[in-house]
């Protein structure tokens, strides 16, 4: 085949090549990469990355890659491919966003004959991959950030409610995108407080340990995934699960575990559930007062499947609507809002 030049104004009628645009996961260890991948890699006439320090340039020469590096313009590219000929540019993490720019401008340009174009995605992210990233992130902020840096595990208990009870909230109000961002909220709390662990002296632990031990202890709960065990019904799994804790923590008490701490709502209602569960007819107390009254309210409530705390806050939120309905109708006229 005799190649004709691809300068423009020219007759271009040789093949114009093609161009694969590899890219790469930092995510993932460098070297594994999708066999379609190699493929293209071993079947490439050139080879080139304009980053000398590419994490994958050692795994691919000691594959027997050839890896120029070298920064081609979108017409030096052009033109490396005329006559059939395929080049490999192994994407920075960027993208190789101005080359794929220039090669988008000569090809509007309408006066060269363009090779064909494959973006070819080398690895993948795994779910729960751009978890690393915080981590990075974390690890990044705890070090440079003199507010960050100075956090301890007391220090920042208060803002754990807060996150949680703001995820509650986006989860009542049905609103996706709040409750994602809440979410996100919560999870750097976990991450933060892993962070701050690594650096005790005397008993530290890492995130990929807070992990691990989350991991073992859903297996070890779950018999009827992980193991021989059965459960057909969700009732089934609660006794799967309240048997395994019980092994577990080698508690004494049904009342264990029960933080004191958490509203007056939950907590009730938490109690009774344990007493319930466990079989024991305990007559509540007998007392004058609300606070007694409350505790009956909360029982009754736990007994016919009600979230106490969950129902008072939704007939709060009625309240607010009837209150603010009632600003609105005493508003003078003429303003827009009381």
């Amino acid at each position: 085949m005799n190649a004709t030049s691809s300068s423009e104004g020219g007759t271009a009628t040789a093949d114009p090549g093609r161009v694969v645009l590899l890219t790469t996961s930092h995510r993932v260890a460098p070297g594994l990469l999708s066999w379609p991948a190699w493929q293209a890699l071993r079947d490439a006439d050139r080879v080139l990355c304009s980053d000398g320090a590419h994490p994958q340039l050692p795994y691919l020469r000691e594959a027997g890659i050839t890896v120029d590096e070298a920064a081609p313009t979108a017409r030096e590219l052009v033109d490396a491919c005329a006559g059939g000929r395929c080049v490999v540019v192994v994407a920075t993490g960027e993208g190789e966003p101005g080359l794929t720019d220039g090669l988008a401008r000569l090809a509007g340009s309408g006066r060269v004959r363009m090779p064909d174009l494959e973006l070819l995605p080398a690895s993948y992210d795994l779910p729960g991959a751009r978890l690393l990233d915080l981590v990075q992130v974390m690890d990044r902020i705890r070090a440079e950030c003199p507010w960050s840096s100075q956090q301890t595990h007391r220090g920042l208990a208060k803002y754990g409610i807060e996150e949680a009870y703001e995820l509650v909230e986006a989860i009542e109000d049905g609103d996706r995108e709040e409750l994602r961002e809440e979410l996100g909220d919560v999870l750097l709390q976990v991450v933060f407080h892993a962070r701050i662990a690594e650096e005790d002296r005397e008993a530290p632990f890492s995130v990929d340990d807070v992990a691990g031990g989350i991991v073992a202890k859903l297996i070890h709960r779950h018999p009827h995934v992980f193991g021989d065990a059965s459960a057909s019904t969700p009732e089934d799994v609660k006794e799967h699960w309240l048997r395994t804790k019980a092994e577990e923590k080698r508690r004494t008490s049904v009342t264990e575990g029960v933080p004191l701490g958490q509203p007056g709502l939950a907590l009730a209602a938490k109690l009774s559930s344990r007493a319930r569960t466990a079989g024991l007819a305990v007559p509540l107390p007998a007392g004058d007062g609300v606070g007694y009254e409350l505790l009956a309210l909360a029982a009754r409530a736990e007994a016919r499947g009600v979230d106490p705390e969950a129902a008072l806050r939704a007939a709060a939120r009625a309240y607010r609507d009837a209150i603010r309905a009632a600003e609105r109708e005493a508003a003078p006229a003429g303003r827009e809002d009381a």
